[in-house]
């Protein structure tokens, strides 16, 4: 038995629906693929970075891993920046995390998950560094999002950190980095104020974003 079978209906029911709607949709998508935006998001189930804004196949090129982190070793990651910045050529980077990630949580409470723990690791230095602020806020789930925020805010800056973007910036490409997050309870994005387009802004840009002390609304 084909456990997919329910999956592989509705494909063709999308396949289809595309169709009707847009007879020449798929040639054109095979014909190239030119999307103004990268999406670093998480993996989450709930979080489909195409649906939350909007945009059909074709106009959003997409890397997601577990709470959305940027590692500077990741060369899966890099690799899609690469190709997106320099073969693409993108004009917005958008890193959205959202609330009630749960690597953030994870890292947040300390639980052991196993391998998982390695790669949440900038996570649990963040809340460390940042729990002064933390603890400002009186409710532990303000504290949680804060931290989900913080975490999309520490990413976008080490988006801009990296040699592509930074290159690209010397070359005078015209690329923005965004940070937002992404809301489960209400489907909507929140801008986090973090928009860079250039070296000399990026690490005051960071500053005066993490300074802005309560959850964003």
């Amino acid at each position: 038995m084909n456990d997919l079978r329910d999956l592989l209906d509705n494909n063709r029911r999308w396949a289809a629906g595309m169709v009707t709607r847009s007879p020449d949709f798929f040639s054109g998508l095979v014909a190239q693929q030119a999307p103004r935006y990268l999406w670093i998001g998480c993996s989450d189930s709930r979080v489909p970075a195409n649906e939350i804004v909007g945009l059909p196949p074709g106009e959003l090129f997409v890397h997601r891993n577990v709470a959305n982190i940027v590692m500077h070793n990741d060369f899966s990651c890099l690799s899609v920046l690469q190709y997106a910045v320099e073969v693409l050529e993108v004009e917005h980077i958008i890193v959205c995390g959202h609330y009630g990630c749960g690597g953030v949580q994870a890292a947040w409470e300390g639980r052991q998950l196993g391998l998982v723990d390695n790669w949440l690791r900038p996570i649990r230095d963040l809340a460390l560094r940042y729990r002064d602020v933390l603890s400002q806020l009186p409710e532990p789930s303000q504290r949680f999002d804060r931290l989900c925020e913080l975490n999309v805010l520490l990413q976008a800056l080490r988006v801009c950190r990296t040699t592509i973007v930074q290159q690209a910036w010397d070359r005078g490409q015209d690329l923005t980095v965004h940070a937002w997050v992404y809301g489960l309870t209400d489907g909507l994005l929140r801008d986090l104020d973090f928009s860079v387009s250039d070296v000399a802004s990026t690490e005051t840009e960071f500053e005066r974003a993490v300074g802005l002390d309560a959850p964003r609304t």
